[in-house]
């Protein structure tokens, strides 16, 4: 079942992933780098496609999460931040978000009447909702890099659970 969310959850964003892409899993993260207060992008939303880590670097994956907005099409900062783009990627309307210590959201497709350097505040609105790019009509995807590498955006809320390792035969 897709979890739905009536409010965005909120948690201290852990930091940098470990060098080498092959040793790191998408999860990974350490406490290296400065903590954020980040929330989901949506007020109310269910995942309807989640991150999917790459096994390499250049694999194929979803790097990012994709939202459906249940109520408002408003979009929000997740956390606080500078906005370092918006425009419009081949088909796409992009808004991306430099938060500092290397952490960065992109949200698409969002229309936006905001410029680079705008600082915003986490829960600010930033655009709505639009239409384009490869997610589905009506759903927000969001892209979170740490130091350049994808992570989960799931894990700045706290919503990724530990592994746990079964027996095998």
């Amino acid at each position: 079942m897709t979890p739905i969310l009536a409010a965005p959850a909120t948690a201290s964003a852990p930091s940098a992933p470990e060098p080498s892409y092959a040793n790191r899993s998408a999860n990974a993260v350490s406490d290296s780098a400065p903590r954020v207060e980040w929330n989901w992008p949506l007020a109310s939303f269910e995942v309807t496609r989640p991150f999917v880590a790459p096994s390499h670097e250049y694999a194929a994956g979803h790097r990012g999460v994709d939202l459906r907005a249940l109520a408002d099409n408003t979009v929000l900062a997740p956390a606080d931040g500078r906005v370092a783009f918006v425009g419009h990627v081949v088909d796409r309307a992009i808004i991306t978000i430099d938060h500092g210590g290397g952490l960065v959201t992109t949200l698409e497709p969002v229309a936006s009447d905001l410029s680079a350097g705008t600082d915003v505040a986490r829960q600010e609105a930033v655009g709505e909702l639009a239409v384009g790019g490869h997610a589905d009509q009506g759903d927000l995807h969001v892209g979170v890099r740490l130091h350049g590498h994808y992570i989960n955006p799931a894990v700045l809320v706290g919503e990724v659970p530990l592994a746990v390792l079964l027996p095998c035969c």
